[in-house]
């Protein structure tokens, strides 16, 4: 029973990656839209690749949209706007004039009764009354004609002419016999004037009144702009375009095999398109076309596994890794989904190639190209113009991997997104002008999409951080912060343990050169090689590098118990990181540094000290693991050659190069590197940088034959005594 248990137990993690392979699948089904793919592919201008294609049903000829484009436009440039004539304003503004005047006649007589007398006074009210009846007249007629309230309108709509509904009824009215508010102003101006110009000069109390009327004050327009019945209009006539032009018959022809497919036959071919996908998608045939969905999708998918079976078996094998890819496929189907059945935009807005940017800043750029054309043929087989889409989207993929190799220069970014868009933009340039013949034909605001899309590419940056927090992932940003040697963690190293810290800036620009040759992550290994001894920090004085008064404790101590502190700095290392939360990759570099090899000098003089004694030799061996990557297994050998080039009495090439040699040789001997992917040519490699840095470093002249080469010893755990 037990057996049982532990067997269910171990392959519950392969069960657990395989549902979500599975739930993928479906839910990716669930996206695709209902209905069939038609099965011929056509392009304008190119010739007819299948054989004769007879009408087996009668369906209509859809007009183009820039068919219905161009009827709808001279529908909207034929409607003209519709106004209100507002009787009342035009009542009521006359009679607000006429209670206005006669009010402002008797305070002007009040007001100069001194000097209207006789003659004056006859003379005045005649006047008056006259100009009163000469103002109700122009009123009247300013009012008559309208003026008009919102004259941008009319411009708006370019017409030379605008209907008036007055009492429900509909007259055109030429634009030039109404008034604006500003042009009845200088009307009733020029009016006044007139009537001022044909009055006695000697009146001059008759001509101060005149003055004083306001007749301004009531002209107000009384064409009120109808918004909803000039709508309605509008609406009414769009209603009227019809889709259509004309029928094919069952049983005509539609295309021959080689005919070129011209404007005519495309609309045909497009109609036909049009009317077969909503036909199988009726009845019995959408269940098929679900199951074509299903096994198609399973084909992508089971794809996507394969390669990670072959390639990345340790993505597969890591629930949080696998579980990354899937969800990154799946949000970019959704996106693209979402945007194509609902019209939102053209899917070419839609950044994929975010895709393998974030593939590719914390994998390799073959998984990210992978991935990408993955979804790429997925959304490629529902998107519009299927071939165009995929083959537009995977050469952006590719440049945006080739143009963006680290994301620690943000000038980076910047550059891989204009080149995206320049891509998008030669490419789809190029297809346009090949199908379409010309350039005229070109739909140009595709180019304003691609310029959005390498607008949107910039939200990789807070997508990789995202990513990074939630899957707990490591990016060259990450890096960049954590390799600072002001971070508070590294500036407590260099207070506490000060050779220590100098020692691991040596193995880190070591291990980075190295690194950096043989093609692995440079910032990586160097941000490792930083924090890889900070578990000596808790006693610093017992390595040799932190002893600057010549005493040493482990000179009082047993050498088990020399050997348990030296071992113990990696794992007081692990705690260290762990509490300041520094990734599970940087922790990789602390546990590994040292793989599982001994404390060679305490373990030979334990040895010595009691040559019949049966040695426990856990306590003189590092507890590992060893190290299973390109980069930890770097700093396992920069970390033993740096620390026992500082032993060599005298530092010349030979020297060098015998230490580098003897070291890395043992290590290898002693199986540190078996699970590391590390070749011969990549070790070969790795000590040629180590000798040329190391001589650098210390400045080695070329040993002559007759020179004695002394060494106090070849291994580094006795630069940690």
């Amino acid at each position: 029973m037990k057996k049982t248990y532990n067997y269910i137990s171990d392959k519950s993690p392969v069960i657990f990656r395989g549902l979500l392979f599975i739930i993928t699948i479906f839910i990716i089904v669930s996206l695709f839209p209902r209905k069939a793919k038609f099965k011929y592919e056509f392009k304008k201008g190119n010739p007819w690749l299948y054989e004769t294609l007879i009408a087996p049903f009668d369906f209509p000829i859809y007009k183009s949209d820039e068919q219905l484009e161009s009827e709808r436009d001279s529908i909207l440039n034929s409607v003209k706007p519709y106004f209100e004539f507002d009787s009342l304003i035009v009542k009521n503004n006359i009679a607000d004039f006429s209670k206005s005047y006669e009010v402002k006649k008797q305070e002007f007589i009040s007001k100069n009764f001194e000097n209207l007398t006789g003659r004056k006074y006859f003379s005045f009210i005649r006047i008056s009354d006259k100009f009163y009846d000469y103002a109700q007249k122009v009123l009247n007629n300013v009012y008559s004609k309208g003026i008009i309230d919102s004259p941008e309108i009319i411009s708006d709509y370019n017409c030379e002419y605008f209907v008036v509904l007055r009492n429900k009824v509909a007259e055109n009215q030429f634009i030039t016999d109404v008034y604006t508010q500003k042009s009845a102003y200088t009307y009733s101006v020029e009016k006044i004037n007139k009537f001022i110009e044909n009055l006695n000069k000697k009146n001059i109390l008759d001509i101060d009144f005149v003055r004083q009327v306001d007749i301004y004050k009531y002209i107000i327009p009384n064409l009120i702009f109808d918004k909803s019945t000039t709508e309605n209009v509008k609406n009414e006539l769009l209603k009227d375009v019809s889709i259509t032009k004309g029928m094919v018959q069952t049983g005509e022809r539609i295309v021959s095999k080689g005919e070129v497919v011209n404007f005519q036959i495309f609309q045909v071919l497009t109609s036909f398109k049009k009317q077969s996908e909503e036909k199988l998608g009726l009845g019995n045939s959408s269940k098929m076309i679900f199951l074509g969905h299903l096994l198609f999708i399973i084909i992508c998918i089971t794809g996507l596994f394969l390669f990670l079976l072959n390639f990345r078996r340790d993505i597969l094998q890591d629930s949080l890794k696998t579980s990354f890819i899937l969800i990154v496929v799946l949000m970019f189907v959704a996106i693209a989904s979402i945007t194509i059945r609902y019209s939102i935009n053209s899917v070419y807005i839609i950044p994929f190639a975010i895709i393998p940017i974030i593939i590719r800043t914390f994998y390799d750029a073959r998984l990210a190209l992978f991935i990408h054309l993955i979804v790429v043929m997925l959304v490629g087989f529902f998107a519009p113009n299927g071939f165009e889409f995929v083959f537009l989207n995977f050469n952006a993929g590719i440049i945006a991997i080739f143009s963006l190799t680290s994301l620690h220069r943000r000038g980076k970014l910047f550059l891989a997104s204009a080149l995206v868009v320049i891509t998008y933009s030669v490419i789809y340039f190029a297809m346009s002008i090949t199908y379409e013949g010309s350039i005229s034909a070109m739909k140009w605001e595709e180019f304003l999409y691609f310029g959005a899309n390498g607008i949107l590419l910039l939200l990789s940056y807070p997508l990789i951080y995202i990513f990074e927090k939630v899957f707990g992932f490591l990016s060259d940003v990450t890096l960049m912060e954590l390799s600072d040697t002001n971070q508070p963690l590294l500036r407590k190293l260099a207070e506490k343990a000060p050779g220590t810290f100098q020692h691991s800036l040596q193995v880190a620009n070591l291990a980075e050169e190295a690194v950096f040759k043989i093609g692995g992550n440079p910032l990586l290994v160097r941000t490792g090689a930083l924090y890889h001894d900070i578990g000596k920090m808790d006693n610093s004085i017992c390595f040799i590098e932190n002893q600057i008064s010549g005493y040493n404790p482990h000179d009082y101590l047993e050498f088990d118990e020399s050997a348990k502190i030296i071992i113990n700095h990696v794992i007081s290392g692990e705690k260290i990181a762990k509490k300041n939360k520094l990734p599970e990759k940087i922790i990789e570099f602390i546990n590994t540094h040292h793989g599982e090899s001994r404390v060679e000098y305490f373990y030979r003089l334990y040895q010595k000290k009691f040559p019949d004694q049966t040695i426990d030799l856990s306590k003189f061996t590092y507890p590992g693991p060893k190290p299973n990557s390109i980069e930890t297994a770097v700093l396992m050998m920069a970390d033993s050659v740096e620390a026992a080039s500082r032993s060599l009495d005298k530092k010349d090439e030979e020297t060098i190069n015998t230490l580098v040699d003897s070291l890395i040789d043992k290590q290898i001997a002693n199986g540190q590197y078996e699970n590391a992917p590390l070749t011969f040519k990549d070790i070969s490699i790795i000590k040629i940088v180590f000798k040329q840095k190391l001589a650098n470093i210390y400045h080695a002249r070329i040993a002559y034959p007759e020179e004695n080469i002394t060494m106090k010893t070849s291994d580094s755990d006795n630069a940690d005594k």
